[in-house]
């Protein structure tokens, strides 16, 4: 209780950060589900300048969790068919970028500083850092854990860069393709985003994109923890 107590005391703005990424998506994707119902024709006529500052957009505002990426997904596949598929791709890669600066520079390495105190959870955070990719992906591929939240705890454990960019595009891709596919063959963008159509095959590749995440993320954890225990007793 006293580490989650100094945990929770020396962090609490990243804590706070992490807690406005979570609620954020909620607040966002209400408010334009209300513009879309308003002006359902709104991103129709776009020129080529118009759709980069579109991705552009969308980029910067799923980094600052005020878009969900199913939410964008949707949106996209219905507006741009599938020629839009690549500059979603490149607003998830920037979405995952702006979002790791962002985190770094709020957290300015305090957690890690924190955890150097406890020599076992700094020995498990070493470890899971080595298994990152792997990490990385498992977040990513689940629909369930917010996009922009992950980001954050991610940076936060200073991940490397380049390994977290290739494991975010990598991790996204299965759940984002399934729901921009939904979008391309959808009738109206309102009814899309409010109650989208997954049938039978969708929720089962759903559900078992969770399973796949969830277990996977509890295989590492642990044998993250069982590495840094073994160590630990090696060292004594």
């Amino acid at each position: 209780m006293a580490f989650l107590k100094e945990l929770f005391q020396k962090n609490a703005s990243t804590f706070l950060s992490m807690g406005m990424l979570v609620a954020m998506p909620v607040v966002g994707s209400t408010s334009l589900t209300i513009l879309l119902y308003n002006y359902q024709d709104l991103l129709q006529r776009l020129s080529p300048a118009q759709a980069l500052l579109y991705f552009l957009i969308i980029g910067i505002t799923m980094a600052f969790a005020l878009t969900p990426t199913t939410f964008v997904a949707l949106v996209t596949g219905f507006y741009f068919d599938w020629v839009g598929l690549p500059g979603m791709v490149i607003a998830y890669a920037l979405a995952a970028l702006v979002g790791y600066e962002m985190a770094s520079r709020l957290d300015h390495g305090k957690m890690t500083t924190f955890l150097s105190h406890f020599p076992k959870a700094e020995a498990v955070m070493r470890e899971l850092k080595n298994e990152s990719l792997q990490l990385i992906i498992l977040t990513r591929i689940s629909p369930v854990l917010p996009f922009a939240l992950m980001t954050f705890v991610l940076a936060v454990m200073r991940i490397d860069r380049r390994r977290f960019l290739l494991g975010s595009v990598l991790g996204m891709l299965p759940r984002s393709l399934f729901f921009y596919w939904l979008g391309t063959k959808a009738q109206d963008v309102f009814l899309l985003v409010s109650n989208p159509d997954t049938g039978t095959t969708g929720k089962l590749l759903l559900v078992g994109l969770i399973i796949i995440s969830l277990f996977g993320l509890y295989y590492i954890f642990n044998r993250a923890l069982k590495r840094a225990l073994s160590r630990s007793t090696t060292n004594q």
